[in-house]
């Protein structure tokens, strides 16, 4: 059954508006730079937004999702659509050859003439992730835009793309979903009960990418369950206990393996085709990212939201909690566990890191 016409991802509308009628006047730019958090559904945006360049239809909304040049946009098969990332450079560099030389190699080879419609379209996945002599190869191609050539740039984290690549994109942003929207589609394609998928939006804190992980992965809903009611029990312990915590919750994270939500968004380095040397740190970013939604959860609840925290189910006293340790401190916690993130994603030893997280985890008297 052919879909029915236009965008098939969620949400998004700001993107979506700017897109299509950017379109429609034939106004759109020669970059783009799709950006939005890890889990937030960017693959399915960038599917549509390659759809939308590559449509064959004469007339009617865009994409048709019919044509030709619809279903292999959307299966990346396309003649006319060339992919890139840092982690392709460097697998496919030739004995010796720097990631930078594989890069310019790759943009040359990109910059030829279309082969069955009127542009080429070369889609650059993790932009944010290559280093800055590898951007600047990328700068000198966007400078010498022709109507020929459709950049799409795609990054997690847009302050990480030069400003001299972003001064010359059109920002389009992907972001959290509208939660009666993802219930919804959770409810309409996952076939979940409502109530389910209420707590899976919440939990996934409106990410359509990580709420549709958890979804077809239950048992990565009990473990992060399971390691945020351990890390409100620390809140009420000293640090010898702490520390010697960061073992078992990495041990217990590790046996998930490298399956987690949004995989195919997680980081990758220019040194391989992930960030990690091994499961030990794609533990500890599963479990920064779990603290980070009890941290956000405890936010909530102190600015008198409590009703909105996913976290509340485990543990009733969750507003008392929150008000205990205030606003600020759990303000400031959260600005901690995001550099540690990114600290991890630039390779950072895992255990340490979650060591400085579990000294800075504010302390409260046992209950």
């Amino acid at each position: 059954m052919t879909p029915a016409a236009g965008f098939l991802s969620l949400g998004q509308a700001t993107s979506r508006t700017i897109l299509q009628r950017s379109s429609a006047r034939g106004r759109l730019q020669r970059t783009l730079l799709v950006h939005g958090p890890a889990g937030s559904g960017k693959g399915a945006f960038v599917d549509d937004l390659l759809a939308l360049l590559l449509c064959q239809a004469a007339g009617g909304e865009r994409p048709c999702n019919a044509c030709l040049g619809c279903r292999q946009a959307r299966a990346r098969t396309h003649p006319d659509l060339v992919i890139g990332s840092p982690e392709r450079w460097r697998e496919g560099r030739s004995t010796g050859e720097s990631i930078v030389a594989a890069a310019r190699t790759w943009l040359a080879e990109g910059a030829g003439a279309p082969i069955a419609g009127e542009r080429r379209v070369i889609l650059i996945e993790g932009v944010d992730r290559a280093n800055e002599q590898t951007q600047n190869a990328l700068l000198k191609a966007l400078e010498e835009p022709t109507s020929r050539h459709m950049f799409v740039l795609v990054a997690d984290e847009p302050t990480r793309v030069l400003p001299t690549i972003r001064s010359r994109s059109q920002a389009l942003r992907v972001g959290s979903v509208p939660r009666a929207e993802l219930v919804a589609w959770l409810v309409d394609r996952e076939r979940l009960p409502v109530d389910q998928a209420d707590a899976l939006s919440r939990i996934a804190g409106g990410m359509a990418g990580t709420a549709i992980g958890y979804a077809r992965n239950p048992h990565l809903v009990e473990w992060r369950r399971r390691t945020q009611r351990e890390l409100l029990g620390l809140l009420g312990r000293g640090r010898a206990d702490r520390f010697s915590s960061v073992r078992d919750l990495l041990d217990d994270a590790a046996r998930l393996g490298i399956e987690q939500p949004a995989a195919e968004e997680m980081p990758v380095t220019e040194e391989g085709a992930r960030p990690t040397s091994g499961a030990q740190r794609e533990a500890a970013l599963l479990i920064v990212e779990a603290w980070l939604g009890l941290a956000r959860d405890l936010a909530v609840s102190a600015a008198g939201r409590p009703q909105i925290a996913a976290a509340a189910a485990l543990d009733p006293e969750l507003p008392e909690l929150a008000e205990e340790i205030g606003q600020a401190a759990i303000r400031d916690f959260i600005a901690l566990l995001e550099r540690i993130r990114d600290g991890l994603r630039q390779n950072a030893a895992p255990r340490l890191a979650l060591e400085v997280a579990m000294l800075a985890w504010p302390t409260r008297a046992a209950r």
